[in-house]
């Protein structure tokens, strides 16, 4: 089979490209994840992409896509709280495996996933594995109270050599962004959906209400789906695509800033994760209020899902 069709459309410049249906942005993904297409088109397809940027319709089909061919997680009854952990720490430390922890702890079922898409940076796959915590070769069944994290590659690793192609041609491509809004779930599940630039907010916003996605959605710590702890970002729900207000921005001046560490290694990361989860540090408070507000949603989630089951259960 080939791309090269949909290519032509796609790849007609900034002002004369076309978007694609859902249904044939599905097809596209598709061959692109089976791995039926050359490493030429590939490269034609990323490129065409970042120039022409990707509308939620074509987002969607790429899940639909993906949603297909992903090695889910099992249906354990339970929302789970996914998540995608791509960006790593540059400048401060990743702090994505304390908030998986911290609602571990309160009894959530948590799944880290993610790969490595920048060689400098410090992962939370490394930060898990200073903590004693290796991530899982397959994809099992989640308990409560229990947190995992799975490659990316174990999901599926057609998706891990697109993410991949970053490192040959030095830009990101739709698979950067889809990462970030699948459901890797065969049960509910609640994606913790992170953005760096503002425009990205609208985008992956558009895209949970068209799947009707169940979501939180805020400006990450670095691009991690983390609050930054040095100030609370906006968080917004999703409910069944339906967009709510959380949390808004803090403004103004900080009046003092939580005590993070300077070296941002995987064992410092770790050391300091560990004191905090054993009380000798605080929790940071921008990151208290962020499993706060998913503890909630879970809550209100599960009502739901129980809800549903009620109504179509005979009498």
């Amino acid at each position: 089979m080939s791309i090269s069709h949909y290519i032509k459309e796609i790849g007609r410049g900034k002002d004369g490209a076309r978007s694609l249906h859902r249904e044939q942005a599905a097809d596209l993904f598709g061959q692109v994840l089976d791995g039926s297409v050359t490493d030429l088109e590939i490269g034609g397809f990323c490129l065409a992409m970042r120039i022409k940027g990707e509308t939620p319709e074509e987002m969607a089909g790429f899940l639909d896509a993906t949603h297909q061919r992903l090695q889910r997680l099992p249906d354990a009854g339970a929302p789970v709280v996914v998540l995608p952990s791509y960006n790593g720490a540059r400048k401060l430390p990743v702090l994505t495996p304390l908030l998986a922890l911290l609602l571990a702890r309160e009894g959530a079922a948590v799944l880290v996933h993610g790969t490595a898409t920048e060689d400098k940076r410090i992962t939370s796959e490394a930060v898990f594995a200073a903590l004693g915590q290796p991530a899982r070769s397959s994809v099992d069944t989640l308990a409560k109270g229990e947190c995992a994290f799975v490659p990316t590659e174990v999901l599926h690793p057609g998706l891990k050599r697109l993410l991949d192609v970053r490192r040959a041609v030095g830009l990101r491509n739709p698979a950067h962004s889809l990462v970030k809004l699948m459901n890797p779930c065969e049960g509910p599940a609640l994606i913790v959906g992170s953005y760096t630039h503002p425009e990205y907010a609208v985008s992956m916003s558009e895209t949970f209400a068209l799947v009707g996605a169940h979501a939180l959605l805020l400006r990450g710590t670095e691009g991690e789906p983390v609050a930054d702890a040095r100030r609370t970002p906006q968080m917004d729900a999703f409910r069944d695509g339906e967009r709510v207000l959380l949390q808004p921005a803090q403004e103004g001046s900080l009046v003092a800033l939580p005590e993070l560490p300077k070296d941002i290694s995987a064992d410092a990361t770790a050391t300091y994760i560990r004191d905090v989860l054993e009380g000798r540090l605080p929790v940071p408070t921008p990151i208290a209020l962020q499993v706060a507000h998913i503890l909630q949603e879970l809550r209100r989630q599960s009502t739901t899902e129980t809800s549903r089951t009620a109504e179509v259960s005979p009498p």
